[in-house]
């Protein structure tokens, strides 16, 4: 028998499932070690390439990155903060969904798009002046 009941779930908050704060936790890290404050990183950077292997998981990575502050990613979104000429372009690839998400060529993937952009090689999906990139 399955269930997708909360009782199900134990008491946790269901975001623990899908990574919410192992992600948190490396972006911490991460931010530390390069100068960038945890909530503001999309001040800091030109381009992300992030797990989105199902919508609902981008908005969620949005907040676990610092990208935005929680409970605010839908916000960013729809005022276009996370595109091109926004704060940050997210995902200029299309994302693993738009590739099929290929299970294991998905890290891959996402650091060649990361590569091309600082490169400035990405052709029409290039972030115009793109020096710092975030894969995760």
């Amino acid at each position: 028998m399955a269930t997708d009941l909360p009782e199900a779930m134990g008491t946790e908050s269901s975001m623990n499932l899908v990574g919410y704060e192992s992600v948190k936790l490396a972006a911490k890290k991460a931010y530390k070690n390069t100068g960038i404050e945890f909530g503001k990183a999309a001040d800091h950077l030109d381009v992300v390439e992030l797990h989105d292997c199902f919508s609902t998981n981008e908005l969620i990575t949005y907040e676990a990155l610092g990208l935005c502050k929680e409970g605010e990613a839908a916000k960013h979104v729809d005022n276009d903060d996370f595109t091109y000429g926004g704060k940050v372009v997210v995902n200029p690839s299309g994302g693993l969904i738009s590739k099929g998400h290929p299970i294991s060529a998905s890290g891959i993937a996402q650091c060649n798009e990361c590569c091309w952009q600082l490169r400035g090689s990405a052709d029409k999906r290039q972030v115009q002046g793109a020096k710092k990139a975030l894969s995760q």
